[in-house]
């Protein structure tokens, strides 16, 4: 029984050895067919048992590391299991249970000869490295559904891109065009060209008139230098300007005289006077001057348009626009000489029209064209009042010397080369705060303040005695009389309102007549 078993288990041995024999030693060149992807396995256990129906074909894994292809061997033929002994007539016995075989490792194929089988240790449930990833259901990348889903954003993208584009391209040619006006040439809407003429009453007609009869004047002398304006009074060459425009050439300076059309002549000084601030120059050898015509100052009102022109800050042939503001505004400029010779007292045009340094001696004109005043002085921010008033410029107070009194006293300098001023022979307190012009008691060299014989004296004006109008008009102050004096003629007759010991009088006096300096 025992030896039944024994070599049963013999038998098994001895097929598994052959077994092993015949997977290892290699088949012929030729013979047979190719070897099986994989052993067969001992057990006949699934999947390693017989390939069937069921099992899935396993597939190709590559080697582990890069080696050159083998040739694997073709296999032989088993050989034919030896034939079982002749079974005898007796049953045979049942053999025990085989003991369990030790766990030993299975030999590696190709392990003896050197060469790595590549399906060595294939296993079909191991997870391949190369899809190590998760799972994926229906629906997942690649899927028709998420095709769909990729193409509609990217369709959803491209037309918001689309739509930025061309908003931003939209607004750049929609500034482009706004700013530019468009495509090609720009060409703005314009009024049609107008005859060139204007109204004569305009300021336009009046400047087109006079321009050609005003003149700039440049004044250099030893000590300084000066710029002024004038206009022509004559054919001759006969300029009136102001005094203190030509001052600065003293007896040996240069007067350049500068026309409208830029011509320009050297002048020479026919005579000046400086209380009444006026000069007259002349220039000789220039034909075609144009005389600017001499209104009526008497008739100027409060409210009259004027038009001044002159050279402001040398700026030549400036015009400027205003009304009449006042009229015989008394003033007085000057006054930087200690003796008080080169003081000026001018009952003046006042006006808003615009007028500064290099104005002075410059027409003030009448809606039609006329001289109705000389421009001399203004009144500046820092309360000066003088011929530049401190180089200031205008705050629409500006002063002309009446034309009227320019007319006489330019026509007395022609003629004689000094002008003559009207007084009434007495010497005035300037020092008197009260209102109106107080005689004073004695004059500057302590004689008497009443020149005796003179017109102050003929009309019983008396040391002490208070003039407080002049033809009905209040005065206020020795200036301010001195102003309605000047503004008159020697020869005329004044009507004084005089307060003597506090009581009323009128006294009718006939000027009389000194040479001005």
């Amino acid at each position: 029984m025992n030896e039944d078993v024994r070599e049963d288990g013999a038998d098994r041995d001895d097929r598994a050895g052959q077994r092993d024999c015949e997977r290892s030693r290699p088949a012929p060149a030729g013979v047979g067919h190719p070897r099986p992807p994989q052993d067969p396995d001992l057990h006949d256990t699934p999947p390693y048992g017989t390939p069937g129906p069921w099992a899935p074909a396993p597939p190709v894994q590559p080697p582990a590391s890069a080696a050159p292809p083998v040739q694997l061997p073709a296999p032989t033929a088993p050989a034919a299991p030896p034939a079982p002994p002749a079974a005898s007539s007796a049953p045979a016995p049942v053999p025990p249970a085989a003991p369990p075989l030790p766990a030993t490792a299975e030999p590696v194929p190709g392990a003896a000869s050197g060469v790595r089988d590549p399906w060595a240790r294939y296993d079909p449930w191991a997870v391949s490295r190369s899809a190590a990833g998760p799972l994926q259901r229906h629906g997942g990348p690649g899927t028709p559904a998420r095709r769909r889903g990729r193409t509609r954003k990217a369709l959803a993208g491209a037309a918001l891109l689309l739509a930025l584009v061309s908003g931003l391209a939209g607004g750049v040619v929609g500034v482009w065009l706004e700013r530019d006006g468009g495509f090609g040439t720009v060409e703005l809407p314009q009024a049609a060209k107008e005859p060139a003429g204007r109204d004569p009453d305009s300021v336009a007609g009046i400047a087109a008139r006079a321009l050609p009869g005003v003149v700039t004047l440049h004044v250099s002398g030893a000590a300084e230098a000066g710029t002024g304006t004038g206009f022509v009074l004559d054919t001759r060459g006969h300029i009136l300007t102001n005094n203190h425009v030509v001052a600065p050439a003293g007896a040996d300076g240069v007067i350049t005289v500068t026309f409208h059309s830029g011509d320009t002549a050297q002048a020479t000084v026919v005579g000046r006077d400086s209380g009444y601030d006026l000069a007259v120059v002349r220039v000789k050898g220039v034909h075609g001057l144009t005389p600017v015509p001499l209104g009526n100052s008497d008739n100027v009102r409060v409210g009259d348009p004027v038009v001044a022109i002159g050279a402001p800050f040398d700026l030549a042939g400036t015009v400027t626009a205003g009304i009449i503001s006042a009229t015989r505004r008394p003033i007085t400029a000057g006054g930087e000489q200690a003796d008080g010779s080169d003081v000026s007292y001018v009952d003046a045009l006042q006006t808003d029209a615009p007028i500064n340094p290099g104005n002075s001696g410059g027409p003030l004109l009448d809606a039609a064209g006329r001289v109705v005043g000389i421009n001399s002085a203004i009144r500046s921010a820092d309360g000066a009042t003088g011929p530049e008033g401190g180089r200031a410029g205008s705050i629409g107070l500006g002063f002309a010397i009446p034309v009227n009194q320019g007319k006489r006293v330019a026509e007395e300098l022609i003629g004689t080369g000094h002008a003559t001023h009207p007084v009434i022979g007495v010497t005035l307190d300037m020092d008197y705060a009260g209102d109106g012009a107080r005689v004073g008691t004695e004059d500057g060299d302590g004689g008497p303040a009443v020149t005796e014989g003179g017109p102050g004296d003929r009309a019983g004006l008396r040391a002490g005695d208070v003039v407080t109008a002049v033809d009905g008009r209040r005065v206020h102050s020795g200036e301010e009389l001195i102003v309605r004096v000047r503004a008159h003629r020697p020869g005329d007759r004044l009507d004084l309102t005089v307060e003597r010991a506090g009581a009323v009088r009128r006294a009718s006096l006939v000027l009389g007549s000194s040479d001005g300096g």
